[in-house]
């Protein structure tokens, strides 16, 4: 069997199993662990799969840039947006991560709500600066233009001096086995210091995100309340993360 045959069948495989695994893989095609692992690697340098310790995982399409993101799932996002913004009541401190979802979420919300956003994404900021009701603090620090959210230690120190009810986290993969993760390292950092400071943590998740992951862990699945997520997402996936104690709302 050729290489580029052999890729093709891996990817296939991953698409219909949600994980491969080498030492499956090897048996299967009758070739050593160290050539399917040299394959894995060459697939995950053309972006088509993320490694993991012991195989590999779908790739997130989640990790483009901004601009591209916008276009990916509209609908959806819009959907999911609604659906958590129903989650929020008056008078609460509210965090909103950065992200294409996120800004449909903040074009949701009332003009007559009343609450304090938290935010370190200048974009969400300025999404908000015309409402009428909301108090917004921006939390400031280097700005990472791939996703337009501040990181570092600045972002970090000020994130310690908030209290939050609740905190809308952007990732780029969910996945019941290897978590929440996300496409760079010191916004990882940040997530997980802004889900320390609120009593609830919800994750908005577009189709593109489910079963898929990463590079970089922002944490595994107890690290979050909720999943809010388009309506007719796969039953198995539902039933996994709702294994792991997490609450399922479909929009």
């Amino acid at each position: 069997m050729l290489t580029s045959q052999r890729k093709q069948l891996i990817l296939e495989q991953l698409l219909n199993d949600g994980q491969v695994l080498s030492k499956d893989l090897s048996k299967r095609f009758d070739v050593s662990e160290d050539t399917i692992r040299r394959d894995l690697r060459e697939l995950a340098s053309e972006g088509r799969l993320q490694r993991v310790h012991g195989g590999a995982l779908p790739s997130s399409s989640a990790i483009a840039t901004f601009s591209e993101r916008k276009s990916l799932k509209t609908d959806a996002k819009k959907k999911v947006a609604q659906k958590g913004a129903e989650l929020i009541s008056a008078g609460q401190v509210v965090i909103i991560d950065g992200g294409t979802t996120t800004s449909e979420l903040i074009a949701c919300l009332p003009l007559d709500l009343c609450i304090t956003v938290v935010t370190h994404s200048p974009s969400i900021a300025l999404g908000l600066a015309e409402h009428p009701s909301i108090e917004v603090i921006l939390i400031g620090g280097r700005l990472f233009k791939h996703s337009i959210v501040t990181v570092g230690s600045a972002a970090i120190e000020g994130i310690g001096s908030i209290y939050a009810d609740i905190f809308f986290m952007g990732v780029t993969g969910v996945h019941p086995d290897a978590g929440l993760t996300t496409g760079d390292y010191e916004e990882a950092c940040v997530k997980r210091a802004f889900s320390g400071r609120a009593a609830e943590t919800v994750v908005l998740v577009s189709p593109e995100k489910i079963n898929t992951a990463s590079s970089f862990v922002i944490g595994d699945l107890a690290l979050i309340d909720t999943i809010v997520v388009d309506n007719g997402a796969d039953v198995n996936w539902v039933r996994s993360i709702e294994e792991k104690g997490v609450a399922v709302i479909e929009a």
